[in-house]
């Protein structure tokens, strides 16, 4: 069996106006996603999804040019994955789409799940988190918040992750009013789910570390990127200071970017996206992370194919612990396949099929064209 061509489908949806949401300074109007395609001459194909942020037609091109080193290569040999190296995001997320669509192409080969290519005894389940809290405005229903948190425990999550909101100066938001509304939040929700907060590196380590000591009192499962990931020893201060864990990774595509991190002791627990790193080099970093005790959270923002991606992982590594499931992602997200995994009391069922598990809509192309432009835009106050 031989490669025959590479392919990229670059998706959009425009969000209607109730599903766009406000974080920081950004209104976010559409969806995207980016699909890699390795097709061979035995009519079998197998699909990835790259991690889009905004890029869909650049990786487009990545892949056209890292075409001709892989057309006419046996798919089942794992020294073709072209590797990520940390240099260039177009390029890292079009290698790990390739990778994640070889590991599909592989499944379909020998007839196996994902997860049986990585594990003799991979589990059938994996938790999933609800990954939202970004509609909330400070300004406009800061209360949404809670009502968003509440319908996930109606749903059946067993956690969830929510964001910091609107730009805190325009309404002039400080950490003291943040923590009473975390406390809110946390009353309303009453043990009945784990809560996570992501900072999205957007505050001062001498906002963090009371906002990290509230947490930990209140339970909270972890606190993600709260300052500038840039700043690692302060990430390493916050680490020592709290017991909560300190999360982070989701903009390194491979080890050699998380080994700072790991040795300065400036994440307790790593999230690397297989949407960036591909399958291969996200087991490398949860390998290398286990040596360190640090237990592996994959970053999950996009659509169904990453999802399916993550999910295998998790249901076959022992130090991949949990899937992020985006909640705002809209009907892209889903609708890109045939047939959307079963979910049972915060579980996805892993599809008894091979490869990933799932297959693109025949028409996703016409049903999803792509839109050009970022998929958010500035907001003014």
């Amino acid at each position: 069996m031989k490669i025959t061509a590479l392919e990229t489908l670059c998706l959009s949806r425009m969000h209607e106006p109730e599903r766009q949401w406000v974080t920081s300074r950004y209104r976010t109007i559409k969806a995207d996603c980016a699909v890699v395609l390795v097709h061979t001459d035995a009519g079998i194909t197998g699909i990835g999804e790259a991690s889009a942020y905004g890029w869909p037609m650049r990786i487009a091109e990545w892949v056209e040019w890292l075409a001709p080193t892989l057309i006419g290569k046996d798919p089942t040999d794992p020294a073709i994955t072209p590797p990520p190296n940390g240099r260039g995001r177009p390029h890292d997320t079009a290698a790990a789409g390739i990778d994640c669509a070889l590991w599909d192409l592989r499944g379909k080969v020998t007839g196996k799940r994902v997860s049986e290519l990585l594990s003799p005894n991979p589990a059938d389940r994996v938790r999933l988190y609800a990954s939202g809290g970004c509609r909330y405005d400070w300004r406009h229903n800061p209360e949404q918040l809670i009502e968003e948190a509440l319908g996930y425990v109606e749903q059946g999550y067993t956690a969830m992750k929510f964001r910091i909101g609107s730009e805190w100066a325009w309404d002039g938001v400080t950490v003291d009013r943040f923590i009473g509304h975390i406390r809110e939040l946390s009353q309303a929700v009453n043990g009945r789910m784990d809560l996570a907060l992501d900072g999205n590196c957007r505050l001062t380590e001498e906002q963090a570390l009371p906002i990290a000591l509230e947490l930990d009192r209140l339970g909270f499962a972890w606190f993600e990127e709260p300052i500038d990931r840039n700043n690692i020893a302060g990430n390493a201060r916050l680490c020592a200071a709290a017991e909560l864990p300190i999360t982070g990774g989701e903009a390194f595509s491979c080890l050699d970017e998380f080994r700072p991190y790991i040795e300065a002791k400036a994440y307790d627990v790593l999230q690397p996206d297989a949407g960036l790193s591909g399958i291969t080099e996200t087991l490398r970093i949860a390998d290398r992370a286990a040596q360190f005790g640090l237990p592996v959270y994959p970053h999950s923002w996009h659509n169904g194919l990453m999802c399916m991606a993550h999910s295998h992982l998790v249901a076959a590594h022992p130090n991949i612990k949990i899937v992020e499931l985006c909640q705002h992602q809209g009907p892209l997200q889903w609708g890109i396949v045939k047939e959307r995994p079963q979910v049972e009391d915060g579980h996805l069922i892993l599809p008894d099929s091979p490869g990933l598990g799932v297959e693109l809509v025949e028409d996703v192309a016409e049903r999803f064209p792509h839109v050009e432009g970022h998929y958010a835009i500035n907001v003014e106050r």
